[in-house]
C-alpha cells in the first residue's frame, strides 16, 4: 500500500494571549468583546495526536458511558478495548500508517470504534455517504486508492459494482443489529411488518466479506505498537466544488484536535462527563465528525448514536437520557420542537444548540427557544476548516440572522472577489478569508485545487461572499461557489447537470437552488430537451436516482427552449435562476 509522509502544520503555533492583545496586523479585533465571559481569544494549541487524546479520555473515564445505541451503552473502557482489537485485526489485513482506510457508515457503535481504530495505527480514516450510488463512490475511491474497507452491509454491493481498476483488497461488513441491546434484536425477529421493516433498513447479507465481529477477534494491538504525532494527516473527507468533481480536504490530527478545543471553549460551561450528545447529525459529514468523534469524545460525555434523524426515536431517547447538547440543522430543529410540543415531552435540558450547514430562519430560533432549556446561535464552517470557523456566542451578545464571529485563535478578513490580497472597506461585500490551526493542508492529490483555496500565506478562500459589521459580526450575501444546500448538504450543480445530460432526451441543463422558508434550498433544474421529445420529470428524476444520492436530485425540473449562455457557450447559470425563480 502507498504511504504518506508526515504532513507539517502551516499554521505557527501563537502564544496564549488575553482578549485585548488578540490583534491581526497591529490592529485589534472588534469580536472578542461580544465572546461571552470566559471564552478566551486563544487556545492552547494541541502537541499530540487525537489517538492520545482518545486514549487520555478511555483511562479518565473508565466505567463512565461512552455510547449509548437503542438503549445498549457501552463504556469508555470497554470503547477502548474494542479500539484496541479493532486495530489489531486492520494490522492483520495489512494496514500501515498512512494508508487510507474508507468508512461508509452511518452512525453507529462501530463507526466511532472503527474511526479511532484507524487512527491509532497512523493510517487515514476517509469519510463517506452511506447513501452514495456506486458511481459516487467509485469517483473518490480513484482519488484516494484506499484497499481496505469498512462498510455497512447494505452498501457493500456498491462496492462490488466497481471497475477491476479499482483495486480493494478487503471489505469488513459491518451489521447495525450486532449492536442492538439482546431483547431488542429478539424483538425485530417477530412476525411484525413494522419490525420487519426495520430489521430489513438497518441489515442485509454481505457475501464474501470479513464480518465486524470477526475483525474484533483479532486479540488487541500491541501497546508499543507506533502511535501517530500531531502533525500526520489524520482524515480525508471529500466536499463537492462547483466542478462537480469531489475533492479530498486533507485534515491533520492537529486541524481536527484544534476545532475539538475551539469548540470546547465556545460551549463554556459543558462539563467533563456530564454533557449528553444526541448524534443526529452523520458523523461521515465534517460537522458531525467534529461535534461527536473529537468533540464528544475530548469531554467524555455519552454519545447517543442514531442511524437516521427520526423525531421518534430521538423523543423517546429524551425521556430516558436528556440531550444537553443537541447541534444540527434547522429542519432538524424544526421538527424536533414541533413533535416535542405535540405529545408534551420536554426539550429542557438542550443547554447547547448550535445550527450549522444552512442559514437559520427567525421563526426557527423563536420556536426552539420557546421549548428548549437554551439560545439557538448560528454557526459557519466548511470541510476545509475543520469544520467550525465562526459561531454566534451563547450570550445576549449574540446576532441573529449573522453567522457570528471568528472562534478563539481564527481571523477573518473581507477581500475583493478578483482580488484577495485587497480587504474591501466596512460594510461592503466581499470574499470571506479565514485563517487559524484548523485550516485544512490542501486537497488530496490536486495541488491546482489547494492553490486556488489557500493563498500563499495560509488564507482559507472561502467562496461565500459576506458583509462584516462594525461588531464583527459577519452575514453571508451570495456564494460565488453556486453549491446548493439541502438538508444540511452541499450539491454541485455541476454534478446534476451531467447527470441530466446523461439522459437521451436531454441537451442541456442548468441546475440552482430555490430559498425555502424553512432554511436551505430546493434543487431545480432547468433543462433543454431534445426535439420532438417531451419533459416527462418523473423519468428524468428516476434517472437521476439511479446515479446520484436522492438529496441530489432535482426536486422541480423545467423545461425552457433555449439556454442563457456567454459568448464562449458556457451556460449563464445566474441568468437561469433569476428568469425561473419568480415562477416556482
Amino acid at each position: 500500500m502507498e504511504r504518506m509522509p508526515n504532513i507539517e502544520p502551516s499554521i505557527t503555533t501563537p502564544s496564549r494571549l488575553s482578549p485585548a492583545e488578540t490583534k491581526h496586523d497591529g490592529v485589534q479585533q472588534p469580536w472578542v468583546k461580544n465572546y461571552q465571559p470566559g471564552v478566551p481569544a486563544e487556545i492552547e494549541l494541541p502537541t499530540e495526536s487525537l489517538v492520545a487524546m482518545f486514549e487520555r479520555s478511555v483511562h479518565e473515564a473508565g466505567d463512565a458511558p461512552a455510547m449509548e445505541f437503542f438503549g445498549r451503552r457501552t463504556t469508555y473502557r470497554e470503547l477502548g478495548e474494542q479500539v484496541s482489537s479493532a486495530a489489531e485485526g486492520l494490522r492483520l489485513l495489512g494496514v500501515r500508517a498512512g494508508d487510507r482506510v474508507a468508512l461508509i457508515l452511518p452512525n453507529c457503535p462501530q463507526h466511532v470504534v472503527a474511526f479511532y481504530a484507524v487512527l491509532r495505527l497512523g493510517a487515514v480514516v476517509v469519510e463517506h455517504n452511506p447513501l452514495y450510488t456506486s458511481r459516487e463512490l467509485r469517483h473518490q475511491f480513484e482519488d484516494h486508492q484506499a484497499r481496505v474497507v469498512i462498510a455497512w452491509d447494505k452498501v457493500v454491493e456498491n462496492i462490488k459494482e466497481f471497475p477491476a481498476d479499482i483495486a480493494i483488497d478487503r471489505i469488513v461488513s459491518v451489521n447495525l443489529l450486532a449492536e442492538f441491546p439482546a431483547l431488542k434484536r429478539l424483538a425485530l425477529k417477530l412476525p411484525v411488518k413494522k419490525l420487519r421493516e426495520t430489521r430489513a433498513a438497518l441489515s442485509a447479507p454481505a457475501p464474501g466479506t470479513l464480518a465486524w465481529k470477526d475483525l474484533l477477534k483479532s486479540g488487541t494491538l500491541d501497546p508499543a505498537h507506533p502511535r501517530p504525532n500531531v502533525q500526520d494527516l489524520a482524515v480525508i473527507g471529500y466536499t463537492s466544488g462547483t466542478t462537480g468533481r469531489p475533492k479530498g480536504a486533507m485534515l491533520t490530527h492537529f486541524n481536527l484536535y484544534s476545532n475539538a478545543l475551539q469548540g470546547e471553549a465556545w460551549m463554556h460551561g459543558a462539563q467533563t462527563r456530564k454533557e449528553v450528545l444526541y448524534a443526529v447529525l452523520p458523523m461521515f459529514h465534517a460537522f458531525g465528525m467534529t461535534l461527536y468523534l473529537t468533540f464528544g469524545v475530548r469531554k467524555q460525555g455519552l454519545l447517543v448514536l442514531f442511524p437516521k434523524f427520526d423525531t421518534d426515536l430521538v423523543l423517546a431517547a429524551m425521556k430516558k437520557t436528556p440531550a444537553t447538547v443537541y447541534c444540527a440543522v434547522p429542519p432538524i430543529y424544526e421538527r424536533t420542537a414541533l413533535a416535542a410540543m405535540d405529545k408534551g415531552i420536554s426539550l429542557r435540558s438542550c443547554k447547547f444548540c448550535i445550527s450549522g450547514a444552512m442559514n437559520l430562519p427567525d421563526h426557527v430560533v423563536e420556536l426552539w427557544e420557546s421549548v428548549a432549556g437554551g439560545l439557538l446561535v448560528e454557526g459557519y464552517g466548511m470541510t476545509e476548516s475543520s469544520p467550525v470557523a465562526l459561531g454566534n456566542p451563547f450570550h445576549p451578545s449574540r446576532q441573529p440572522g449573522t453567522i457570528g464571529v471568528p472562534f478563539p485563535s481564527t481571523l477573518m478578513k473581507v477581500v475583493d472577489v478578483d482580488d484577495p490580497t485587497q480587504e474591501v472597506a466596512q460594510g461592503e461585500p466581499g470574499e470571506l478569508l479565514i485563517k487559524g490551526p484548523q485550516v485544512f493542508k490542501g486537497y488530496w492529490n490536486n495541488p491546482g485545487e489547494t492553490a486556488k483555496s489557500l493563498t500563499e500565506d495560509g488564507w482559507l478562500r472561502t467562496g461565500d461572499i459576506v458583509t462584516l459589521s462594525p461588531e464583527g459580526f459577519t452575514k453571508i450575501v451570495d456564494r460565488a461557489k453556486e453549491l446548493v444546500i439541502t438538508g444540511g448538504f452541499n450539491v454541485s450543480p455541476s454534478e446534476v447537470e451531467g447527470v441530466l445530460r446523461q439522459h437521451v432526451n436531454v441537451i442541456d441543463a442548468a441546475v440552482f437552488g430555490k430559498p425555502l422558508e424553512r432554511g436551505g434550498e430546493m434543487v431545480v433544474a432547468a433543462v433543454q430537451m431534445e426535439p420532438g421529445t417531451v419533459l416527462n420529470e418523473a423519468d428524468l428524476r428516476a434517472h437521476c436516482k439511479e446515479l446520484m444520492a436522492r438529496y441530489k436530485v432535482p426536486v422541480r425540473i423545467i423545461e425552457i427552449e433555449d439556454m442563457p449562455r456567454s459568448m464562449l457557450g458556457k451556460i449563464l447559470r445566474k441568468q437561469v435562476k433569476d428568469q425561473l425563480l419568480p415562477l416556482l
